[in-house]
């Protein structure tokens, strides 16, 4: 009894004796009555107290009619005298030995009282924790959801369980108080254990899994759980079922007109979880009730076509004209298959009489590369419309269950969820759970429990329900929106379903899924039950149903006739992301010329002088960025800038008109070579920062720079997405170094490179990728330029802009330029030509050495060691494509007697070589030769030895300047 104390004693001023005990850090206390035992606050046994008399006397009332007391006493007593002597419940005083007995056993009764509701605390939060395990997900009763035939031996799913809790079958009608942490009595405190048990399953075991009791939220999870278990919540109006039977009308009538009309096409649809679209449709209404305006949503090709009918409302004819493959491009570019397609439309919600605007961004094949794009999207409305807490714009991502486990930018996306300069305020994660992956069963897909398994790392609840049950899905779809309005705060809906068809209509998924295409074979469509249910109920009559199914028909078909109509397709119309201002409505940009971009002197001193100081008082700067500081201060008093001071010029400038800058990327803060500096922090006051660039001008645009985290492919995907919001803005990524782009590589080849031509999508982001071969080895040298040049297309209004940016030459003292080179009047050179004294005789010149990059500066120094000067030419390309066909055609009849050479310090392979040697040709009508000098082919991009990276640059140095390299 050392660790449970029983007290006993009398209220003051009089009254029942009570009994108090303290256990498991609670105070327990129970009034004892003799007509009504203990209070109904604890469990209906017997308070004794240690007072003798009053035992006494409550047990001679008993004697005289067992009715004078409680039940509870008289149960008591009844025990007590059937385990005494024989005769002695013939005596009318109680005995020594009785009083003793009764005296020895209240103890013991008080700790099995104690015990037994310790018991039922814990068995009550066993079911939810663990419930979902043995809730009822699977639509088709022959798979677990959760990848494992085990059921937690804590969950009473047989009578013999209840022995893991101290209690027996006897107890069931037993009545035992609620502790807080429970909604299941309702307006009751305490519940019979038999009642306890049901509620919990109709709660956590039916048709709806919830998993929460990991988020370390006290609030959070009172809140789910009163939404979960309160008695009678998952109610539902006649209207709102009617609302609900016609959405799932249009939903499967929509796949089943397609299958009728295309039977051999490729449509993905979504057969077998027909209810997603009044699942979106419902996460809609509720988020514009709560006063959203703008829904940016990212899906799979798994039902695109279907969201975009149903839910978006793109005009169903021109859906159906996608079909037809006589239909021609309007459009130039690529095209792309109808089920990646996206959509940007506004329009009424009907059931809140609001405005809301629906996005639905375009996807490639590749699952879950969407993600970070929708984010980014949505965070960068957010940012212009001044949206900090997303009550105006909200982001909706669909997955597939086999993507969303398998492939690593989902778990990106959700670590981006709750970064400051990166967090939309809670996304809506909807996953179509096919229990299948093309072929592939989910035991050999993924190693955790659950696909949604991820979403845990954030605190994320995450609600399982059978897709089978429409209303179970439609009540998961509002608490999933209430969470997100109420919390800000990701929520993940699990619909549990199947795919009626193969991976795509095409398919046959009976050769490696036969026991379960059997089921779905024999599998009744969820219209049928669900309206079968409502008639059943009297919601509606079957003349009604029929009648909305009929309505639908014909809306579909009258759509069919009219899309026989179009004869063209235009790919703008499927803008997800439109750029009114910045296009006329045929695709044409507004304006073809481009703004100066020179600078007063006026301009470029005061932003330098705010480059090189503090602009708070009293803010402790560390010595050695104070020397940095007064190096740029010293820069700008001798009007020079360095690379690091140039990009706080162009950055200055452009907030100075209003131009949003967004640069992210890992580091970017500081710089990864210590060069930038663009926020300063306090050396004496924690977490005290200073951002100078926002302190330029009174009515600036903001400066956002933000350290990511240490993503690639989200981040890109998360700025590409930033970037398509608006055209009057810059939005630049900076890898820490340049090759670090290529776990970026599925953004750069799906999105970047190919999205104009795909989708008529424009984009400006810039890539900011450091690069040089500098003897670091073959991870921090190459950008692998060869790569971005491969991808382009010299067509001269192409964006986005990729820089390949320094190192090295960050802190080289001759790399450095004048502030007359910014000044009015001035704009970017694409090529630099030679002005020492070889432009000064271009007749007597016999070498030409072009090349872009760090290596001028190699060159620069040899030709200078070797007074060469009149003799070679040395001219950069700092635009490499599109190519600058013009001004290199000036630079080669200018010095029409010498040979030409491309000088790089990339491996022949590599670099910008194959890129540049047609286009040479081009321009001197391949006439003669462009001759290469560089770094032998290999297959790493560096080596990692010093010695060999320094033998190597003297090699091609020296066959650069040897002038009888190439007679032979």
């Amino acid at each position: 009894m050392s660790q449970f104390r029983v007290l006993a004693g009398v209220l003051k001023g009089g009254g029942s004796p009570f009994l108090r005990w303290r256990a498991g850090g609670l105070t327990w206390r129970c009034w004892a009555h003799p007509k009504r035992g203990c209070s109904s606050r604890t469990d209906p046994l017997p308070a004794v107290v240690s007072n003798s008399s009053y035992v006494e006397e409550m047990y001679l009332a008993w004697l005289d009619d067992h009715k004078n007391v409680h039940e509870s006493w008289d149960s008591f007593f009844r025990n007590i005298q059937a385990s005494g002597p024989s005769g002695e419940a013939d005596e009318r005083r109680p005995s020594a030995l009785l009083q003793g007995r009764v005296l020895s056993h209240s103890l013991d009764v008080a700790e099995k009282v104690v015990e037994d509701h310790l018991a039922v605390h814990t068995l009550i939060r066993a079911y939810q924790i663990r419930g979902h395990h043995v809730a009822q997900l699977d639509p088709l009763g022959i798979l677990d959801a959760d990848l494992d035939s085990f059921v937690p031996s804590d969950l009473i799913t047989t009578i013999d369980k209840l022995g893991l809790y101290g209690l027996d079958e006897s107890d069931l009608d037993r009545s035992f108080q609620l502790p807080h942490t429970t909604f299941i009595g309702g307006q009751e405190t305490t519940l019979p254990l038999r009642e306890i048990i049901r509620r919990l399953e109709a709660s956590y075991c039916s048709h709806i899994g919830v998993e929460f009791m990991f988020i370390n939220n006290v609030n959070q999870c009172q809140w789910i759980r009163q939404k979960f278990e309160t008695p009678g919540i998952m109610q539902f109006t006649s209207a709102e079922k009617r609302t609900l039977l016609a959405r799932l009308i249009r939903s499967t009538r929509f796949e089943d007109f397609l299958a009728r009309k295309w039977s051999s096409e490729k449509r993905f649809g979504l057969e077998g979880c027909e209810v997603l679209i009044p699942a979106l449709k419902t996460i809609i209404d509720k988020s514009s009730a709560a006063g959203i305006d703008s829904v940016i949503m990212g899906m799979p090709h798994r039902g695109r076509l279907n969201v975009l009918a149903n839910v978006i409302r793109k005009d169903l004819d021109q859906i159906f004209c996608q079909f037809d493959p006589k239909l021609e491009a309007a459009d130039e570019g690529s095209g792309d298959v109808k089920y990646h397609l996206g959509m940007y439309h506004e329009r009424i919600n009907r059931e809140t009489d609001k405005n809301i605007t629906l996005s639905l961004v375009a996807n490639p094949s590749h699952l879950e590369a969407v993600d970070p794009v929708v984010q980014g999207k949505t965070k960068a409305e957010q940012f212009y419309r001044g949206d900090t807490q997303g009550k105006k714009v909200m982001s909706i991502l669909m997955h597939g269950d086999a993507a969303f486990a398998g492939q690593g930018v989902v778990y990106e996306t959700f670590h981006l969820s709750e970064l400051p300069s990166y967090t939309t305020n809670g996304t809506i994660h909807v996953v179509v759970n096919n229990q299948i992956g093309f072929t592939t069963d989910p035991r050999v897909a993924r190693s955790s429990p659950y696909p949604t398994d991820v979403a845990r790392v954030v605190n994320a609840p995450i609600f399982h329900v059978n897709a089978d049950d429409p209303e179970a899905v439609m009540y998961v779809c509002r608490v999933a929106a209430e969470w997100r309005a109420t919390f800000n705060k990701d929520v993940v809906i699990d619909l549990v379903c199947y795919r009626r068809f193969g991976h795509n209509e095409m398919d046959e998924p009976m050769f490696t899924q036969p026991l379960m295409y059997k089921q779905i074979h024999r599998q009744e469509h969820v219209l049928k039950k669900y309206s079968e249910k409502l008639i059943a109920e009297g919601v509606v009559t079957l003349q009604e149903f029929e009648e909305e199914v009929s309505k639908y028909d014909k809306i579909c078909e009258e759509a069919y006739t009219s899309s026989k109509d179009e004869k063209i397709l235009h790919i703008r119309h499927w803008l997800d992301s439109p750029w009114p201002d910045f296009f006329t409505a045929q695709g044409e940009p507004k304006s073809m010329s481009c703004l100066p971009t020179g600078l007063d002197e006026e301009v470029l001193q005061h932003i330098g002088q705010i480059a090189s100081s503090v602009p708070l008082e009293g803010f402790n700067i560390h010595p050695g960025v104070s020397r940095i500081l007064r190096g740029r201060a010293d820069l700008v008093k001798s009007r020079q800038m360095d690379w690091a001071l140039g990009e706080y010029i162009a950055f200055g400038s452009l907030l100075k008109d209003g131009i949003h800058v967004r640069l992210s990327g890992q580091d970017v803060e500081r710089g990864t070579f210590s060069h930038r500096h663009h926020v300063l922090h306090d050396q004496e006051v924690d977490k005290r920062i200073c951002v100078p660039m926002n302190h330029l001008w009174e009515n600036q645009a903001s400066y956002t720079v933000c350290n990511s985290s240490l993503s690639e492919y989200g981040v890109v995907g998360f700025e590409l997405g930033f970037a398509m919001a608006n055209p009057n803005a810059l939005i630049l990524w900076e890898a820490q170094f340049g090759d670090f782009h290529n776990t970026a590589q599925c953004i750069i080849d799906q999105f970047i490179s190919s999205g104009q031509a795909k989708w008529v999508r424009n984009n400006g982001i810039v890539l900011l990728l450091p690069h040089g071969m500098e003897g670091m080895g073959p991870e921090h040298s190459s950008a692998r330029p060869e790569r971005f040049l491969q991808m382009t297309k010299d067509d001269p209004d192409h964006i986005p802009l990729i820089i390949f940016t320094p190192k090295s030459l960050l802190r080289h003292p001759d790399a450095r330029s004048g502030f007359d080179d910014l000044a009015k009047g001035t704009k970017f050179k694409r090529l630099i030509p030679d002005e020492g004294p070889a432009s000064q005789s271009p007749g007597q010149v016999k070498r030409v050495i072009f090349c872009a990059g760090k290596v001028y500066y190699e060159l620069a120094k040899e030709r200078k060691q070797q007074n060469l000067d009149r003799d070679v030419a040395i001219i950069r390309l700092e635009q490499i494509s599109p190519f600058p066909f013009d001004l290199v055609s000036e630079e080669v009849e200018k010095y029409g007697n010498a040979e030409l050479i491309w000088c790089q310090e990339e491996h022949k392979n590599m670099g910008y070589y194959d890129y540049v040697r047609p286009r040479f040709l081009t321009v001197v009508a391949n006439k003669k030769p462009i001759w290469y000098v560089g770094r032998d082919p290999a297959a790493a991009p560096a080596t990692g030895n010093k010695s060999t990276h320094l033998n190597e640059l003297r090699k091609f140095i020296d066959t650069a300047f040897n002038m009888s390299s190439f007679q032979d």
